[in-house]
C-alpha cells in the first residue's frame, strides 16, 4: 500500500463523489477509480458502493479512511517536524557553562535563543572551563563557554571564539584597609591571603594570577564567583574575580579596582568543528547578533553549514 492510494481513498471518502475527488487530487476520474479499485481488490473487500448520485462508504471504508487519515496526518507531522529541526526550530542543545558567564552574557543571550526557537531543548550544565573542554571532546555537550579556549589534548578539534572581555578587580570586606581605595595595585595584593579558583578547574586565569597567588601567604579555592564574594564578606582574604562580578556586589563586600589592570582570559564559546546540527547552527547565529563584536569572527570560523543563507 503506497501513500498515494491512502489519499485517494480519503479524499473519495471526504467528497462522496468520484469525479469531485479527482478534480480535487489533480487527475482523471478513471485512474482514480482505477487505483481506488486496487486498494479495495488488495483489502478483499469494498470501501466504496457506487450509485448514480456518487458514492456511499461502507463500513468497511469508514474504519478504513479514519486509519488512512491519522496515518497521513502522521506523515505530514513528521515531515513538518523534520523541516523544523533542519531550520534548527527543532532538537536539543546541550550547553555547558563556567559560572560567571550568568552574570552578563548568559541571561539575555539564552532569553533570546529561547525566545527565536522555542522547540529547541536547551539543557544547560555549569562547569569549570576544564570540565567543559573535556566535556566538549567527549561528546557530552554541544557547545562550551568557558574562561579562555580549551587547551590540551584535542583543542585542535574545536573551534573557539571570545564572547566577552574581562579584567580582573578585587573583593574584601568592608572592614578591610582596602575597602577606603579607589584601586589598588597588583603588588599591594601579594602578601594577602586571597580567594580564587583552584588552578585545576581554570587554568588560563591562575596562570594570569600567578604572580600574585605563589608569592601570597595563602589562597582559599572557590570553584565559583559567589563562593569567592561569599568567603570575602566573612573576612576570609581578598577575591579575585573578574570585573563583570561588580552586579554581584553585597553589604559586606567592597570591589576595588586593580591598577594596572591586568585582562583576563576571555569569556570564550567553544564547540566542536564537525558538528553541523541545526541547533548548534541556530544558536551561533543568535550570538553572531546578540554579540555584534564576535560576529564577524565567529562568522569566519562557523562551518560552512552554519552560515546564514539568504
Amino acid at each position: 500500500m503506497e501513500l498515494r492510494q491512502l489519499r485517494y481513498v480519503v479524499s473519495v471518502a471526504e467528497h462522496g463523489n468520484f469525479r469531485r475527488a479527482a478534480q480535487a487530487l489533480g487527475m482523471t476520474q478513471p485512474s482514480l477509480s482505477r487505483q481506488v479499485g486496487a486498494v479495495e481488490r488488495e483489502l478483499g473487500t469494498r470501501l466504496f458502493e457506487r450509485t448514480a448520485r456518487g458514492v456511499v462508504v461502507t463500513a468497511a471504508g469508514a474504519v478504513y479512511a479514519g486509519h488512512a487519515r491519522r496515518v497521513l496526518d502522521q506523515v505530514e507531522a513528521g515531515a513538518t517536524e523534520a523541516r523544523r529541526a533542519a531550520r534548527g526550530q527543532a532538537g536539543s542543545l546541550r550547553l555547558g557553562f563556567v559560572g560567571e558567564a550568568l552574570i552578563e552574557l548568559l541571561p539575555s543571550l539564552l532569553a533570546r535563543f529561547r525566545s527565536a526557537h522555542p522547540g529547541v531543548v536547551l539543557e544547560c550544565r555549569e562547569l569549570s572551563t576544564a570540565q567543559s573542554g573535556a566535556a566538549l571532546l567527549a561528546g557530552e555537550i554541544d557547545l562550551a563557554i568557558s574562561r579562555g579556549a580549551p587547551a590540551g589534548e584535542g583543542a585542535e578539534r574545536l573551534t573557539a571564539v571570545p564572547v566577552a572581555a574581562d579584567h580582573l578587580i578585587a573583593v574584601c570586606h568592608r572592614g578591610h584597609p582596602f575597602a577606603g581605595q579607589s584601586a589598588i595595585s597588583p603588588g599591594q595584593l601579594r602578601g594577602q591571603p586571597l580567594i580564587a579558583a583552584p588552578a585545576a578547574d581554570e587554568p588560563a586565569a591562575t596562570r594570569v594570577l600567578a604572580s600574585l597567588i605563589e608569592t601570597g601567604s595563602g589562597v582559599t579555592h572557590a570553584r565559583d564567583v559567589h563562593t569567592v564574594i561569599g568567603l570575602a564578606a566573612c573576612g576570609m582574604g581578598v577575591g579575585l574575580v573578574p570585573s563583570s562580578v561588580r552586579r554581584l556586589d553585597r553589604a559586606e563586600t567592597v570591589m576595588v579596582e586593580v591598577d594596572p589592570p591586568l585582562r583576563l582570559p576571555d569569556l570564550t564559546m567553544s564547540f566542536r568543528v564537525n558538528d553541523i546540527s541545526p541547533p548548534l547552527g541556530a544558536f551561533l547565529d543568535v550570538t553572531r547578533a546578540h554579540c555584534p563584536g564576535t560576529g564577524q569572527l565567529l562568522a569566519r570560523l562557523m562551518p560552512r553549514k552554519h552560515q546564514k543563507r539568504g
